[in-house]
């Protein structure tokens, strides 16, 4: 595949190699035996290299959309990373309309994602990976798009109808730790057949939870 674009592939490459690096075990800590995260969650996922890029008019190579991923699954097989052992392909934060639909449920940017989640889950899979999506336990994401709390059991529900097979959720705009280990044991429960990533919570907004800073810089597993 010839590439359109190199910091696309400069990208693909960094971000690879960061979510290897992120998914160390933490010291001390116990996991179930259930079969699950034997070894570290390795992937790619797009916050490193385009952050919350929505402008698909000026950069349509480089904004969050489906087309950005559908180009990632594509370089992470032809290039060799699925044979390394890089089997997730993550969407973070900033694929969501502004809005939920008329049901309440999340969608994605009908402009970005045209052909939505599902499709674009069933092309990552036909590919033989598998796709991370993004979640936030608060009112809003930390980019500001709708979050989850008030509406776990929908999200859970959805993201299962969509094929999801892993979920990374935020603490961004959650008002208590109360809050907050509801949300994750309520997604987790509703997501439970398939990977949940718990990241970190780094006071990067005046709008996340309070932690203390062993707390905010710890990531693990359910």
């Amino acid at each position: 595949m010839q590439l359109r674009n190199p910091e696309l592939h400069l990208g693909c490459a960094l971000a690879l190699r960061f979510l290897a690096l992120v998914s160390w075990d933490i010291p001390g800590a116990r996991a179930l035996d259930n079969g699950l995260a034997r070894t570290p969650t390795m992937g790619w996922l797009h916050w490193e290299r385009f952050m919350c890029n929505l402008d698909c008019q000026e950069e349509p190579d480089s904004c969050i959309s489906e087309k950005l991923f559908m180009e990632m699954a594509e370089l992470m097989v032809s290039e060799g990373w699925k044979d390394a052992g890089y089997e997730y392909l993550c969407i973070d934060d900033c694929w969501m309309a502004p809005q939920r639909d008329s049901e309440g449920r999340l969608q994605a940017d009908p402009q970005r994602f045209p052909h939505g989640i599902r499709q674009l889950a069933n092309y990552v899979h036909s590919k033989g990976l598998k796709l991370g999506i993004y979640a936030d336990v608060g009112n809003k994401t930390c980019a500001g798009f709708p979050g989850s709390f008030g509406y776990y059991d929908i999200d859970a529900q959805t993201f299962a109808d969509w094929g999801v097979d892993l979920l990374k959720f935020d603490g961004c705009y959650c008002d208590s730790l109360e809050n907050l280990a509801d949300g994750e044991s309520r997604l987790s429960i509703g997501h439970r057949e398939r990977s949940i990533f718990i990241p970190a919570f780094p006071q990067y907004t005046h709008h996340l939870c309070t932690t203390s800073s062993e707390q905010s810089q710890q990531s693990g597993r359910l």
